[in-house]
């Protein structure tokens, strides 16, 4: 199968070859984040320790966003909704494997719940109403879907959404899947931390860094500016 035309490849081989000297060069950008409402219905819970997996395009973002979170213990880029034999990342995006690319979001419950990462994902993170993209990127693997890990987790996840949407909160319906947990699959070691590691990459500049600031400005008391690097765990 010929693989999509990836914009992020492309921006970043032009970078390289120094066909390109500054972010301006293209058009496209990250969109503006959307003032949202917290969910209505939260999980309740006593434990210290849970996980999320979001997809919603490209990892490198959604990876950076939730380290800069307050209650975040680690999140890691990988894929999540095809099988082991797939989850490399010029395998997954040629676009027919199942997979999204995703991110594991490990938290403290008593310190930032589920609803609150929902809320982030919705607002900053991604564009919950881009079918199948995610900005310059197209393909299933740059879905918008949240990888359930249990009931409650699609009680929470569904309510919320279907009070967004109620209440008009996007200029379009949601389009995010709410897709059963079947695994996980960290990606390879050069796409951790790919934001912190690489501020100056277009890509990151245009597409990426808007949304932690995003973040910062719209969720000054979720927000830390320390980011919970992976490799600094390893």
């Amino acid at each position: 199968m010929k693989s999509p035309f990836n914009w992020r490849r492309t921006v970043l081989g032009l970078a390289a070859a120094g066909l390109i000297g500054q972010c301006s060069a293209f058009s496209f950008g990250a969109e503006d984040a959307v003032v949202i409402a917290p969910p209505a219905l939260d999980e309740t819970t006593q434990a210290h320790s849970e996980i999320a997996v979001f997809a919603g395009g490209c990892f490198w973002g959604v990876q950076g966003v939730f380290q800069h979170v307050k209650g975040v213990k680690k999140a890691v880029s990988g894929y999540a909704g095809g099988a082991a034999n797939t989850a490399r990342y010029e395998r997954v995006s040629e676009g027919d494997t199942g997979h999204a690319e995703s991110v594991e979001v490990t938290f403290d419950p008593t310190q930032v719940s589920y609803g609150t990462l929902l809320q982030i994902y919705f607002s900053v993170a991604h564009n919950p109403t881009e079918l199948n993209r995610q900005g310059p990127d197209s393909g299933t693997q740059y879905r918008s879907a949240i990888f359930v890990e249990n009931s409650e987790q699609q009680r929470v996840a569904q309510a919320y959404i279907a009070q967004l949407d109620a209440a008009h909160s996007f200029n379009k319906p949601i389009v995010t899947k709410l897709e059963t947990y079947n695994g996980f699959y960290p990606a390879e070691e050069e796409h951790q931390d790919f934001l912190t590691e690489h501020p100056t990459y277009p890509y990151i500049v245009i597409n990426d860094l808007p949304k932690v600031a995003q973040l910062k400005q719209l969720y000054p008391n979720r927000y830390q500016e320390k980011p919970v690097l992976v490799k600094a765990g390893m």
